[in-house]
């Protein structure tokens, strides 16, 4: 087993699994490590965590072509995080038994709908097939002890508060629209058009506040999360990998994989992410949200809203 330091909980030789490594480079982000990493080399680290075992990771020539730095950036990376060269850190990423979020063939496929060779019904099929694969590759990877930590937290704290504009504001609306169900005193942090900064100053310490957003990172989002933070309030951030610049101001970080061929950032594994919470929260509070839900039963029956 991997020594750790005592305050920080981190490795204090090199990680072992890519798991340690996603935990390294969060502590990093929070000034929890002593390690310090340039930016360049701690967005490095997280796209190769996105990548499980793909082979572009066989030689540091190719790795570095799939990521557009040069070599002695990813040398330099593996040294500083307490290898004796990129070998031994490439041999510890290809020991890790997943799938990679986007395999040669979906960036084949990625290739093909761009010169338009696919059918519509191919086009469908590789999309799908993109999706699931990330999917799974959540599910196989995703830090247990956070996930748990954050359900938890939606399911105790007095207010939750969700964040996110542009494409992720859909997530943030399908997050409180859930917990809404099961819970008390769940809303937008905007809602309805009110301010963030409004929203943000009727919040205590002991309230949550979630943020959505992934590469290109939104400067609003981090921005309001970083106010959040320095204000002691209760943090989670929904992004897509430790190096993140989200990462820094998060009390909790999940990690969700989104690359497809889809023309803009997929959200289908954020919406698995959001409906997982949603569960996980129910199964925390136990029979206070099933009475939740009775009283919404009851009250859509009262209001004769629904029709079959």
């Amino acid at each position: 087993m991997t020594a750790k330091n005592p305050e920080t909980g981190v490795p204090t030789t090199a990680p072992r699994s890519a798991d340690e490594l996603r935990g390294l480079l969060v502590a990093i982000k929070q000034g929890r490590s002593d390690i310090n990493l340039g930016s360049k080399a701690a967005d490095a680290l997280g796209q190769i965590l996105e990548l499980g075992a793909d082979q572009s990771l066989l030689t540091i020539t190719t790795l570095a072509e799939r990521l557009g730095i040069n070599p002695s950036t990813l040398s330099r990376l593996a040294r500083n995080l307490g290898y004796s060269g990129f070998t031994e850190f490439r041999n510890i990423l290809l020991s890790e038994n997943l799938s990679p979020a986007i395999s040669f063939y979906t960036r084949k496929a990625e290739q093909a709908l761009q010169d338009g060779d696919f059918e519509l019904d191919e086009r469908i099929s590789r999309l799908a097939s993109e999706n699931t694969k990330n999917i799974e590759y959540f599910v196989n990877s995703f830090d247990r002890g956070a996930f748990a930590d954050t359900v938890n937290l939606l399911a105790e704290a007095p207010r939750i508060r969700i964040y996110a504009v542009r494409q992720f504001l859909s997530m943030a609306m399908f997050l409180s629209y859930g917990l809404g169900m099961i819970r008390s005193d769940v809303n937008l942090l905007d809602a309805p058009g009110l301010g963030t900064a409004e929203g943000l100053a009727g919040m205590s310490r002991r309230d949550a506040l979630v943020v959505f957003s992934c590469s290109p990172y939104t400067k609003q989002v981090i921005d309001v999360c970083k106010a959040a933070h320095d204000n002691g309030i209760e943090t989670v951030v929904i992004t897509d990998r430790a190096s993140s610049p989200l990462v820094a101001f998060a009390k909790h970080a999940i990690f969700v994989p989104h690359k497809t061929s889809f023309l803009s950032n997929s959200i289908t594994t954020f919406a698995f992410c959001v409906e997982s919470l949603i569960n996980g929260t129910a199964t925390v509070l136990g029979d206070d949200a099933k009475a939740a839900l009775q009283r919404r039963d009851d009250m859509i029956h009262t209001l004769d809203i629904e029709t079959l």
